[in-house]
C-alpha cells in the first residue's frame, strides 16, 4: 500500500529562550498547520508518533493533547538527531502496512543554549565511559586524542581534518557549504538565521573546533514540525490528489562493523550508514541520483554535507569539496541541496529536524516554496542522521 504526505506544518525555528513558549505550544502551532494544510480534523487521525530528545517520557502525549483528546495511540520516539525522520518512518509503516489510513507525525524540541554534549551527563571526557556513543568517541580519541571543545563539533571537526588530509579538501570548500546554506535561508521565513555570509565571513568567524567555525555549525534551536501521512484510499476518498506527495521509498540503517573498522571519524560519524540507506532507497525506488531535483540533507556541520554528497552518490569519494565549489549543489546547478538553509542556518531542534526536511520537500514538490522554489522539482530526497547511530533516507515524488 502506498503512503502519501498530504499536509505539513512547522514553526519558525528559534534560538532557545527567544520566545516565551512551551513545547506543547510549538507542537500545537505546527500540528494545526499540518492538519489545515491537509484539510482534515484531528479526530480523523488514527496514530500519532511524536519525536523529541530532551523532555521526559510521555511528553508526546502532553504535546498531542493540545490538538485533541481523542484517545488516539501516541508513540514517544527518541533516536538522537534522526528522531524526526524515525517518527515519520513509523507513520509511513503504519500506512503502508495497512494498519492505519491517517497518521499525524509530530516532532519538537525545546533546548538549552550552548553546544550539545557528547551523550553523558555534562559532555566531558569522563562521561564517554557510560555514554551510548562511547564507541564512536573512542575511535576519535584513539586517532586524535581529546580536546576541550564541544564533543560533537570535535568528532565532526576531526572528520574534516581527515578528509582534508586524505583528499586535499580545503577550508574554503568547507566554508562554501556554510555560505551556500546561509544564502539559501535568506528566503526561508521559518529559518533561525536569515543573514547571508561570504566564504571569507565564514572563515573569519570564531573557531569551534578547527577547521570548523561557528557559521559552519548547526545551532541549538527550539521548534516543531508536523506531517500528515495517509493511504491511497484516504487520498482518493477525501479528494486530496492535488495535495499528495508520495513517499516512494524510505530506509533506516544503523552502524555496522564498517563504521568502526577503519578507525576514522569519517566512518564513525556515519558515512557508511548514509551510503547503505541511500542505496536501499535507490534499489527500492528504481531511481538514482540523476533523477533527483532537490535534496534536504543533514548538514549538522559543513563536513557532514560533504560526506553526505559522497554517501548519496552525488560524486565520487573525496570529490565533494570540488562539487560544492563548482556550484553543482545550488540554484542553477545540478541539484539544489538544502534550499531551506539546512541545519546550519534553518536550525536544528533535534526531534523536529527530520519532519521539517519532509515539510520543505513537500512544499518544493508542490511548487509552494515561494522565492526559494526549485524550478520544476518533481523528485526530492531527505537525509537525516543521528550519531550513535541511525541514518534515514526518504525519497519523495509528486
Amino acid at each position: 500500500m502506498k503512503a502519501y504526505i498530504v499536509g505539513v506544518g512547522m514553526t519558525k525555528f528559534e534560538k532557545p529562550e527567544t520566545r516565551d513558549w512551551q513545547y506543547w505550544d510549538m507542537v500545537k502551532e505546527a500540528g494545526d498547520a499540518a492538519l489545515a494544510d491537509a484539510g482534515i480534523r484531528y479526530e480523523q487521525v488514527q496514530q500519532v508518533p511524536v519525536g523529541y530528545c530532551f523532555q521526559a517520557s510521555t511528553a508526546g502525549q502532553r504535546a498531542a493533547y493540545e490538538l485533541g483528546l481523542t484517545g488516539v495511540p501516541v508513540y514517544n520516539v527518541n533516536n538522537n538527531c534522526a528522531t524526526g525522520s524515525t517518527a515519520l518512518m513509523l507513520a509511513r509503516q503504519f500506512v503502508e502496512g495497512g494498519i492505519s489510513d491517517c497518521v499525524l507525525t509530530l516532532g519538537f524540541e525545546k533546548m538549552a543554549r550552548g553546544a550539545l554534549g557528547g551523550g553523558g551527563s555534562d559532555g566531558g571526557a569522563a562521561d564517554f565511559r557510560t555514554s551510548p556513543v562511547a564507541r564512536h568517541y573512542g575511535i576519535m580519541a584513539a586517532a586524535h586524542g581529546f580536546e576541550m571543545s564541544p564533543p560533537t563539533a570535535q568528532i565532526f571537526g576531526n572528520a574534516a581534518r581527515e578528509h582534508m588530509d586524505r583528499y586535499g579538501t580545503t577550508e574554503a570548500q568547507l566554508a562554501a557549504v556554510g555560505a551556500k546554506n546561509h544564502r539559501h535561508s535568506v528566503n526561508n521565513p521559518y529559518a533561525q538565521f536569515q543573514d547571508p555570509y561570504t566564504v571569507d565571513d565564514i572563515l573569519a568567524a570564531r573557531t569551534v573546533h578547527r577547521p570548523l567555525t561557528k557559521l559552519q555549525c548547526s545551532p541549538t534551536s527550539d521548534g516543531a514540525a508536523a506531517a500528515v501521512v495517509v493511504s491511497e484510499r484516504f487520498v482518493e476518498s477525501h479528494g486530496l490528489g492535488g495535495r499528495a506527495v508520495e513517499i516512494v521509498a524510505q530506509a533506516m540503517t544503523t552502524d555496522t562493523g564498517e563504521s568502526f573498522a577503519s578507525g576514522t571519524c569519517i566512518d564513525a560519524v556515519g558515512r557508511p550508514m548514509s551510503r547503505a540507506a541511500a542505496q536501499q532507497v535507490y534499489d527500492t525506488s528504481g531511481l538514482s541520483p540523476a533523477d533527483l531535483d532537490v535534496i534536504e540533507l543533514h548538514d549538522c556541520f559543513s563536513i557532514n554535507e560533504l560526506l553526505t554528497y559522497e554517501a548519496l552518490g552525488l560524486c565520487g569519494e573525496g570529490e565533494s569539496g570540488k562539487l560544492v565549489e563548482s556550484g553543482a549543489t545550488t540554484y542553477g546547478g545540478r541539484w539544489v541541496v538544502n534550499p531551506s538553509g539546512g541545519l546550519i542556518s534553518k536550525g536544528h531542534p533535534l526531534g523536529a529536524t527530520g519532519i521539517a526536511q519532509a515539510a520543505e520537500l513537500t512544499w518544493q514538490l508542490r511548487g509552494e516554496a515561494g522565492p526559494r522554489q526549485v524550478p520544476d522539482a518533481r523528485v526530492g530526497l531527505a537525509h537525516n542522521i543521528g550519531l550513535g547511530g541511525a541514518a534515514v533516507v526518504t525519497m519523495l515524488r509528486r
